[in-house]
């Protein structure tokens, strides 16, 4: 799943240009874009073959390639493999403190698979998988972790686990009848819009203390203004029209954090 890919990247990027001051070499850009593809080939794949019992009595994904046969157990286990494996060997070659961190990742990553069979924190902790992107991003750069990197990781973590509470409303009855823990499932619509929205404001908040703490200029301000405005616009798409979730998942989230690293180059070039 390639496209996934879109929602980290740009934070892995975004958090290397601020720690670099502007441009970090094409040989960090090709090892962060490695590291992130076969991370989230890792993460996606290692769901997909965690969760093929479920999504197999799922209609909306019972027709993945993961469950309907055409891709067998065996080659799911060595795409997996594979690229956790690429992903620990690209970060070798970035740095020692990106190696030592691999591993732990990889279990992060890993681990948000099985949570939704038993807590309503799999938002979360998927919201955590994809936040550590931004502190992928400037321990490549810097070597360290920096307390901007730390508020813009809370950011992605909230922005991540807002958008999936409302991607998870497709699945409100399956999750109840299977009996998953999902937020939807246990609390309903209406409250899962509103944690979805509280989850959202907060996401705004920590990205303003971001650009507050790393001392960003007028064009880090604009990309946060404007991510807030697609934001509402999200919510706005979802309340009006419940089948259009997967336009306000993968278009509006997908354009946000493209937006939000546009902005942030031309805070890099111009601040």
């Amino acid at each position: 799943m390639f496209k996934h890919s879109i929602f980290s990247l740009p934070f892995i990027f975004i958090a290397m240009i601020v720690a670099a001051h502007g441009w970090f070499g094409w040989r960090l850009f090709f090892l962060g874009l490695f590291a992130a593809i076969s991370a989230r080939n890792f993460a996606m794949s290692f769901n997909r073959y965690v969760d093929r019992d479920v999504d197999a009595k799922n209609p909306r994904t019972a027709n993945r390639p993961s469950v309907d046969g055409r891709i067998n157990e065996k080659k799911q286990l060595l795409f997996i493999i594979i690229n956790a494996v690429l992903f620990i060997i690209i970060a070798y070659f970035i740095n020692s403190l990106a190696f030592y961190l691999s591993f732990p990742i990889l279990i992060v990553l890993g681990g948000y698979s099985f949570f939704k069979r038993f807590s309503s924190f799999a938002h979360i902790i998927l919201g955590i998988s994809l936040g550590l992107a931004p502190i992928a991003g400037v321990v490549a750069v810097k070597g360290k972790i920096t307390l901007w990197s730390l508020l813009l990781s809370c950011g992605v973590v909230f922005w991540v686990a807002g958008f999936d509470l409302l991607y998870s409303l497709q699945d409100i009855e399956f999750d109840k009848q299977e009996k998953l823990h999902s937020i939807p499932s246990i609390y309903g619509y209406k409250c899962t819009l509103l944690i979805s929205k509280i989850f959202h404001i907060e996401t705004i908040l920590f990205w303003f203390l971001f650009v507050l703490s790393y001392e960003g200029g007028v064009f880090a301000y604009i990309a946060l203004i404007i991510s807030a405005i697609m934001l509402y616009k999200e919510h706005q798409i979802v309340k009006k029209d419940f089948n259009k979730i997967d336009k306000a998942f993968f278009t509006m989230n997908g354009y946000l954090g493209i937006i939000f690293l546009i902005f942030i180059i031309l805070d890099a070039i111009y601040n």
